[in-house]
């Protein structure tokens, strides 16, 4: 594709039944067709990727505003709405006991996704400029979610995860945990023996990106064998952000 320029994006959050449909299909799209990825309430004829909590995000779009198509979402959820829907989604992988606890005010992100050809662009500093506006407005002081590794092999991911559990395990007040049943170990391979540039180069970007922010990882990761994928819990104290980090998160100059 050509090269997009500011302009040609706009952001907005859904309104209609229509416009979430647009979310699903890009999901779909991305979670099921290009990683393998379903789900209970996966809709293959509509080619739709949706859950039971839908209803109760509020969805981020991401338009190209040259062909009217969205190319990018987020799904963000408020506490208020996680009271509404009875969970929020990270808790059927996470204790957030800590996080509940903190007395702080929480945002949870997912399903955070660009069409293929809007990567390694200004796509995502777009989504992310309009979360940061997202986040002033309703006053978070934390965010956090579930990031993924595609596939489920654990060995293949043994550099990564251990790298994330050496280096950039959250604080303890805020240092959720795998469920018990569930509980994968990141501390996979000693500190001293880890290929720091090996490890790095399997992070997805995304989570890379959370990284140089300041963002951090609970303890353990989670097996997502319906979704194909190696979760990790991101953490993320927007207190903790300087400056820069903040212009990035901004969309801002770096």
């Amino acid at each position: 594709m050509a090269h997009a320029v500011a302009a040609d994006f706009h952001v907005k959050l859904a309104q209609t039944a229509e416009e979430l449909r647009a979310a699903q299909r890009l999901r779909y799209q991305v979670f099921v067709r290009e990683l393998g990825g379903g789900g209970a309430l996966v809709d293959h004829d509509a080619e739709l990727e949706k859950d039971e909590l839908d209803p109760f995000f509020d969805h981020l779009l991401l338009y190209d505003q040259r062909t009217g198509a969205v190319v990018g979402v987020y799904r963000l959820m408020r506490p208020e709405k996680a009271r509404d829907a009875g969970r929020f989604y990270s808790e059927g992988e996470y204790d957030l006991a800590p996080l509940l606890a903190s007395g702080r005010r929480i945002l949870e992100l997912g399903r955070s996704c660009l069409h293929p050809d809007y990567r390694g662009g200004m796509a995502m500093h777009h989504l992310w400029a309009a979360l940061a506006q997202y986040v002033a407005q309703h006053r978070i002081e934390v965010l956090f979610g579930v990031a993924s590794f595609h596939g489920t092999d654990i060995a293949a991911l043994s550099q990564p995860l251990s790298l994330l559990h050496h280096r950039h395990l959250a604080p303890p007040e805020l240092r959720v945990r795998t469920l018990d049943k569930s509980f994968q170990n990141m501390n996979l391979i000693d500190e001293a023996h880890l290929d720091r540039r090996a490890a790095m180069m399997q992070i997805p970007s995304l989570i890379k990106a959370y990284l140089r922010l300041g963002g951090c990882v609970g303890e353990g990761a989670y097996v997502d064998h319906a979704f194909n994928t190696v979760d990790v819990c991101l953490i993320m104290d927007t207190n903790q952000m300087s400056a820069r980090q903040a212009r990035i998160y901004g969309g801002g100059p770096q």
